[in-house]
């Protein structure tokens, strides 16, 4: 910092630097300069009521007629001081003429009939005058002084016509600046118009460091084997390179959302210690032609500078989707050749040394074929949904922040969060620090973590919605009989909890655990289904008669059964045959890869399965009735009822293993 007697000289280097918003701003003053200029003396508009009112009193000294359209009235300077009327003009400058300025306004609508309008009330005031006996000398007096007939004269308003001209104009050249200043932010060069074709891409580098590592990343120990390969190429490359390997081109990240696919490319970025650019497929999409391929060209222009170096490109399915797979309204060029150029970059003519691609996507089936092939993205990692003992380790993880209660049990929140993703977990964490808060707790304990869990599937609890008392039996023996073929099926998932309290837009639930299985038999699928249409068997059982609360479990069941019969081949008349399109190339067929004939027979076999589990589940449900009763007396009488409670009146369930079932978290709801 430098100074010189009282002046403050800025350092050299830190000198503002000019803007073109100062430009806007000087343009703004003058603007409303020039508004104020304008009405900083308004003339008044009056009616002529008003200004008959003012030629009768004498009040007008005169008046002009400007362009055939409005009448410019001027008070004498004598009436102005000494009338109250005219107070607000007081403050005039009275040395000048009193012509200097109008102080009304009258707008006529003809000159003509404006004429005739004066003329009139000229005659009459004389007329009075007369009646009156006034002398003859102040009548010829009063009509030398009586501005009629009203002077004319026409006026052009220079400024006025030239801003009206260009005002448009100015508005139109400023709207497409602003507009294409704001499309092309963030490009390169300061986000000029001129910039909008360069990359969006984030780079990570040893000035901007990732602070997450692999040990922020739990439950993906499989992944990250081969991630860290990949890592320890970029950190020791002759340890490769001496017995002749290549690094892979590229690694291909594919899952369920929410399991940690990006927070493991973050935790690349801060192992590999290279730069890292960080780029989602939907910024290479613009509204311009050849903006895209643009894009994809200059972000391995910038990796190429930067080698050995890393690129990560989120939801790569946004421009990287099979071309041509859209029959009906052809393929989307612009997206087509964005695509293209992110091919040729990867493994074209060219060469990329040093520059190593990894891509996250949901919908790996949709890619185009060209893009996974050998040579482009050699590797197809799967993160999957976390086991039991990757789950605990992700608690474990999020865990770290909170106040808990000492003896939290994570295993048994493990055991309560089958089918969780990491996002799930993560989420069920802070839910329950915001419940145990919202409690005036000083600690987390498991209580919080259970009510967090049935927050995130089945919704906040709304105990004040009103339900009729016939309503409210209804869900009671509908969830009854949810709770009453699981507990007496065998490969039925083992009931935790029924509740008949409304969660979110379910009227009524069943939660239970389900058993982490990797392959599902026929028996078991169809166990499910009789568990699940338990609902509506338990209402026609009782009342005779079914409602529409059984929808989200029809829908299930449908789907299920479909899926049983077209898929999985576990249908006799079907046979041995799976119509699923793993690939997704039939996405947009006109037709299925079935006869019409066959769809008859898949349509009859999905009825058949629902209709004998229907059956079935009344059946069981009959030659259990009077536990069906107890149990739903019960559950209207405490809302919410355990396994415990289902154990007194059923006994355990024979088949059911040796170690106790915890709580949680697959629900039946009521619609």
């Amino acid at each position: 910092m430098a100074e010189k007697g009282n002046n403050f000289i800025p350092p050299k280097g830190k000198r503002p630097k000019f803007s073109f918003y100062w430009i806007y701003l000087i343009l703004a003053v003058v603007f409303i300069a020039i508004q104020y200029f304008n009405y900083s003396n308004p003339v008044k508009e009056v009616s002529w009521n008003k200004l008959e009112e003012m030629l009768k009193k004498q009040d007008v000294d005169k008046l002009v007629i400007i362009n055939k359209e409005k009448a410019e009235i001027y008070i004498k300077k004598d009436r102005l001081k000494s009338d109250t009327a005219y107070k607000d003009f007081t403050k005039r400058n009275f040395t000048t003429s009193s012509s200097s300025s109008p102080e009304f306004f009258y707008q006529i609508g003809s000159e003509e009939i404006f004429h005739g309008l004066l003329k009139d009330t000229r005659d009459s005031v004389v007329k009075r005058m007369r009646h009156d006996s006034v002398p003859v000398t102040r009548i010829s007096e009063f009509q030398k002084q009586y501005p009629y007939p009203p002077s004319t004269d026409t006026r052009k308003d220079m400024f006025g016509d030239i801003f009206s001209y260009l005002l448009p104009i100015a508005v139109l050249i400023g709207a497409w600046f602003l507009i294409m200043r704001f499309m092309s932010k963030g490009g390169g060069g300061g986000g000029q118009i001129f910039n909008i074709g360069k990359s969006k891409a984030q780079l990570f580098d040893k000035d901007t460091s990732v602070n997450i590592t692999f040990n922020d990343v739990a439950g993906l120990e499989e992944a990250k084997v081969e991630i860290m390969e990949i890592v320890d190429f970029l950190k020791n490359p002759s340890k490769y390179t001496n017995l002749g390997g290549k690094i892979p081109k590229g690694a291909l990240l594919v899952g369920p959302p929410g399991t940690g696919k990006t927070l493991l490319a973050k935790a690349v970025a801060g192992e590999a210690k290279v730069p890292f650019f960080s780029i989602s497929g939907s910024d290479f999409v613009e509204m311009f032609v050849g903006v895209g391929a643009s894009r994809v060209r200059d972000l391995f222009r910038q990796a190429k500078e930067k080698a050995p170096c890393i690129i990560f490109i989120d939801e790569i399915d946004a421009i990287g989707r099979a071309r041509g797979r859209n029959a009906i309204t052809g393929a989307n060029d612009e997206r087509e050749n964005t695509l293209n150029q992110l091919l040729t970059e990867m493994d074209g003519f060219g060469t990329n040394a040093g520059v190593i691609i990894l891509a996250a996507t949901n919908r790996a089936d949709i890619l185009d074929r060209a893009l996974m092939r050998a040579g482009r993205f050699d590797r197809q990692i799967n993160v999957e949904l976390p086991d039991l003992e990757e789950r605990k380790a992700i608690f474990q993880v999020h865990l770290k922040p909170l106040k808990l209660d000492p003896g939290l049990d994570v295993a048994f929140l493990a055991k309560q969060t089958p089918g969780f993703s990491g996002a799930d977990i993560a989420n069920v964490c802070n839910e329950s620090a915001l419940i145990a808060a919202r409690k005036n707790k000083s600690v987390i304990e498991k209580q919080d973590f259970l009510d967090a869990i049935d927050r995130i599937i089945g919704g906040l609890e709304k105990r004040n919605k009103i339900i009729s008392v016939h309503e409210k039996k209804v869900i009671a023996y509908h969830e009854s009989g949810h709770a009453t073929t699981s507990w007496l099926l065998e490969y039925a998932h083992p009931l935790v909890k029924v509740t008949i309290v409304p969660r979110g837009k379910a009227l009524g639930a069943a939660w239970y655990l389900p058993e982490e299985r990797q392959i599902t038999t026929y028996e078991q699928m169809f166990d499910e289904i009789t568990s699940a249409m338990g609902g509506r068997a338990s209402e026609e059982l009782i009342f005779g008669k079914v409602s529409t609360g059984a929808l989200n479990d029809l829908e299930k069941v449908s789907k299920q059964a479909y899926a049983m019969v077209v898929y999985f081949g576990l249908n006799k008349e079907i046979g041995n045959i799976s119509f699923y399109d793993s690939s997704g190339q039939n996405e947009y067929a006109f037709q299925k890869p079935y006869s019409e004939k066959t769809a008859e027979t898949i349509d009859q076999e999905v009825r058949k399965i629902v209709e004998s589990a229907y059956e079935r589940a009344k059946t069981l449900l009959g030659e259990n009735r009077e536990k069906l009763e107890k149990l739903a007396t019960l559950l209207l009488d405490r809302e919410v009822i355990f396994r415990e409670d289902l154990e007194e009146i059923f006994g355990k369930r024979p088949w059911d293993k040796d170690e106790e079932p915890e709580k949680l978290p697959q629900s039946t709801l009521l619609s």
